[in-house]
């Protein structure tokens, strides 16, 4: 976590954004489409859960080969890569539940475990885990797992917590949020820890927008409003690239 600023990133060299007000908007947006469009792409479109993580994971690699070659920051690069990873990460999780019967605690102590040693690994290698020094391949291909990961592991404890231990899907966001909240507490009053505050703020707003986007999609005799996921998908999707589109814009102005 860093300063709420509204205005984009000047570091050109830093291959992600300044963490700001927007970066939190787009990033809980975009764990909520990834909940959200896996689900409408698997039973609306019917495309079945194998094929469509086929179809996601190819796009994933065709967007986050895009953004390892850009020289600099590009919003609509970054944040497509985000939301594609975040639908794919999500149907790694429900591969590994629905597909080989994973139960929802191990796939929780797996991707903790993963992201871990991800976060040594990188830290061994860099020692930083700092966003704001995203300016080498080895960097931000760390970067790009432990997001992955973040995704994957968000999937599996907002599950966890809204299926496995019966609290509901409103009742979790607000479990989720509140606990974000106190992590926003500890670093914009106490000014402790932001590395930390910034990866764990990162990691809960998956759960946090997924079981937002479970809510708002779900049906009402399942605990939802209804919207859908084709309804909940447009209207997210929408947002995010009005956003994206404005920090595109800016960010524009800002390098000419």
């Amino acid at each position: 976590m860093t300063t709420l600023s509204l205005q984009p990133s000047s570091h050109l060299l830093n291959k992600v954004p300044e963490v700001t007000l927007f970066f939190w908007i787009i990033k809980m947006m975009s764990t909520t489409v990834g909940e959200t469009a896996a689900d409408f792409l698997i039973f609306n479109v019917h495309l079945g859960l194998t094929v469509t993580s086929i179809i996601m994971g190819v796009l994933l690699l065709i967007s986050l080969s895009i953004q390892l070659r850009c020289q600099r920051y590009i919003p609509w690069i970054y944040w497509l890569t985000v939301v594609l990873i975040s639908i794919f990460g999500t149907l790694i999780t429900d591969n590994l539940v629905d597909h080989f019967g994973v139960p929802l605690a191990v796939a929780t102590a797996v991707f903790s475990i993963a992201l871990i040693a991800t976060f040594i690994s990188w830290y061994a290698s860099e020692r930083t885990l700092s966003i704001h020094t995203i300016y080498t391949k080895k960097r931000e291909l760390f970067y790009w797992a432990a997001i992955l990961f973040t995704f994957a592991l968000g999937t599996a404890a907002g599950d966890l917590v809204a299926e496995g231990l019966k609290l509901g899907y409103l009742n979790s966001a607000l479990m989720f949020g509140a606990v974000i909240g106190s992590i926003a507490i500890v670093y914009y009053v106490f000014k402790r820890h932001a590395i930390t505050a910034f990866w764990m703020a990162y990691i809960l707003t998956r759960p946090f927008g997924a079981s937002w986007g479970d809510y708002l999609s779900q049906a009402v005799n399942s605990g939802g409003l209804g919207l859908g996921t084709t309804g909940t998908s447009v209207l997210f999707l929408v947002v995010i690239l009005g956003l994206v589109t404005y920090l595109s814009i800016q960010n524009e102005k800002a390098t000419s």
